[in-house]
Parts: structure tokens; C-alpha cells; sequence
């Protein structure tokens, strides 16, 4: 078995299936500070969303764990003891005095364990901090670049929704052109009629009396 897994072996469940409900051992330290700085080492979700421990996460942070093992016996070999003593029948307070009885004999002392469990934390919020700088960038790729063109595209549409509203009134100032227009050429399609209408009854008129008058001519001038 590889360090790797034996770091992983410290603090994953066995079913390796972590649920909001499921919590790591490691978890069992919440709210523990760091020894030299007295600040909270757990992080607060925004805006209060609960996260889920992931294997891929998980993985990056042992990976970053075994990356800088200390040589000797440390932190990691004092959890590794204190999870052999896990399933007897004793109490938290003798299970971590037991652990220490047996981590003496390899030269550990409070100082020296406390010390490399900060030296882990410290190296896990480096990894923090990679991974607060590839979010940012992911976030300026993904989120803000995105947005400034969803942006860009509000402008776009109230821009057409501007142009298409202006040509809605032009198409109503044109449509009233038309009727206007259409009323006009009825109204002189009616006039000319009529104007026709009249000329040919007048035509008809004087042409009816000029012949009537010709018949006469031929009849009495003979």
C-alpha cells in the first residue's frame, strides 16, 4: 500500500460514498485552531450553502499531504495509531493518552505532533489558496466574461427593440399616409366620374338637338 493510501486510509470513510450527512473523522476537529495563529482553520460556505465532501477534492489534498510528509514519526503516524485504538473500549481522553504512550517510544512529543499537524493545515490552506486563484480565473472565464456579453447583448436587443418600436410608429405615420391617400384617390376617382358622366349628357344633349334639327332640315328645306 502506497503513503498515498495510507494518508487516505486516516480520514476517508470505507464506503468512500461522503454524503452532506457523512463526515470524515477529520471533521470530529471542527472548530480547532491553529496552534500558532488561534484562528478557525474550518471554512464557512457563502451565503450559508452547505458543500459536499467530494473524492475528487479529497484526493487533490492528500495528494498535497503526502507531497510534503515529514520524515519520522509525525502528526500522520500519531492519526494512524489513534485509528487502530478506534474500535476498543476506551474513552476519547485514554485513546489519544495510549496513542501518545506508544508515539514517545519514537521520540514525539505534544509540541513536535502539534507542531506537524500545523504544518499539515498549513500546507492544505496552501493548496487553498492554488485553488482560490484557478476558481478566480475560472470565474473570470466562465461567469464575468459571460456577463459582460449577456450584457452586451441587453444593450443589443433594447438597441433593436428601440429600432423596431421607431419603425412600428413609421409604419402607422405610413399606413395613415395611405388611407389618407386612398380616400383622396376615391374621392377623385369620384369627381372625374362625375365630371365624365356630365360631359357625356351634355355631349349627348347638343348632338341629340343638332340632329333633330338636321331630320328637320331635310324635311321642310326641299
Amino acid at each position: 500500500m502506497s503513503v498515498f493510501k495510507n494518508i487516505k486510509s486516516l480520514f476517508v470513510l470505507e464506503d468512500e460514498n461522503p454524503s452532506p450527512k457523512t463526515t470524515s473523522k477529520s471533521e470530529s476537529n471542527k472548530g480547532a485552531t491553529t496552534p500558532d495563529s488561534g484562528s478557525p482553520v474550518v471554512r464557512e460556505s457563502p451565503a450559508g450553502v452547505r458543500g459536499q465532501v467530494t473524492i475528487k477534492f479529497m484526493d487533490v489534498l492528500f495528494a498535497a499531504m503526502e507531497k510534503n510528509n515529514l520524515d519520522g514519526f509525525d502528526y500522520l503516524e500519531y492519526k494512524q495509531s489513534l485509528q487502530s485504538l478506534a474500535k476498543m473500549p476506551m474513552d476519547e481522553a485514554t485513546r489519544y493518552q495510549s496513542a501518545y504512550a506508544m508515539a514517545q517510544t519514537m521520540g514525539a512529543t505534544p509540541q513536535k505532533l502539534i507542531q506537524s499537524a500545523s504544518h499539515y493545515i498549513q500546507v492544505l490552506q496552501a493548496e487553498e489558496q492554488k485553488f482560490q486563484v484557478a476558481l478566480a480565473n475560472q470565474k473570470q472565464q466562465n461567469i464575468s466574461e459571460k456577463e459582460k456579453l449577456a450584457n452586451d447583448l441587453d444593450l443589443t436587443v433594447k438597441t433593436k427593440e428601440e429600432a423596431i418600436k421607431k419603425l412600428q410608429q413609421e409604419i402607422e405615420t405610413t399606413r395613415k399616409q395611405q388611407q389618407s391617400l386612398r380616400k383622396e384617390v376615391e374621392s377623385a376617382t369620384i369627381k372625374v366620374e362625375s365630371t365624365k358622366n356630365d360631359f357625356i349628357a351634355s355631349f349627348n344633349k347638343l348632338v341629340s338637338q343638332i340632329n333633330q334639327d338636321m331630320e328637320a332640315m331635310k324635311n321642310y328645306l326641299k
